[in-house]
């Protein structure tokens, strides 16, 4: 696949989804896993989706129309400290509706930052998945701050406490430019 246009549609901030006859597919991830930088990435457009060194600075959901045959959907990230209980509560709430009754949702990329252990919310994350039976695919982000051996053992870190494979893993770089083939490859797999 080839991204030949890429436009930002529109924010919710409650459960008035945006409603379209298109497949969409989302990227979810706790607070600065680097979504933003991903959807930049894929699309080859540095400001398409506004990226921030501060976490939590998502807090809505964001849809972007991609050739327009498909939306992508940048959800609110998880795990955010700084941020009231309440506040997290609304969060997680507006994402399981989302993730629940979402008509045309074609595919989850859970995103994992290479230099974490995964989190419980990560590992909760993963069962709300694998228990709805949303079709998912793991991205590692941020592989260029590693060297390739740390990577390996990182993975090794993430595939042992997730309970999956190398293979379950798409690893990816917005920096080195790394990833993006197996990417597109397989968001075009979910959207044909």
């Amino acid at each position: 696949m080839v991204i030949k246009q890429a436009e930002f549609v529109k924010s919710v901030a409650d459960t008035n989804f945006y409603e379209s006859s298109f497949p969409e597919i989302a990227l979810v991830g706790r607070s600065n896993v680097g979504k933003s930088s991903l959807i930049n990435f894929i699309t080859n457009r540095k400001k398409l989706a506004k990226t921030s060194s501060t976490p939590g600075k998502t807090k809505l959901i964001n849809y972007f129309l991609i050739n327009k045959s498909f939306l992508l959907v940048d959800l609110p990230g998880y795990g955010y400290a700084e941020v009231s209980k309440k506040e997290k509560t609304n969060w997680a709430e507006f994402l399981e509706v989302y993730l629940k009754e979402s008509k045309n949702l074609k595919c989850v990329y859970l995103l994992l930052d290479i230099r974490r252990t995964p989190t419980n919310q990560d590992e909760q994350m993963l069962n709300f998945l694998y228990f709805y039976r949303i079709p998912f695919k793991i991205v590692v982000t941020k592989i260029d701050t590693l060297s390739r051996s740390q990577v390996n053992d990182h993975l090794i870190i993430i595939c042992n406490k997730l309970g999956i494979t190398k293979n379950d893993i798409i690893v990816s770089s917005s920096q080195d430019k790394k990833g993006i083939d197996e990417l597109l490859n397989s968001i075009e797999s979910f959207v044909g």
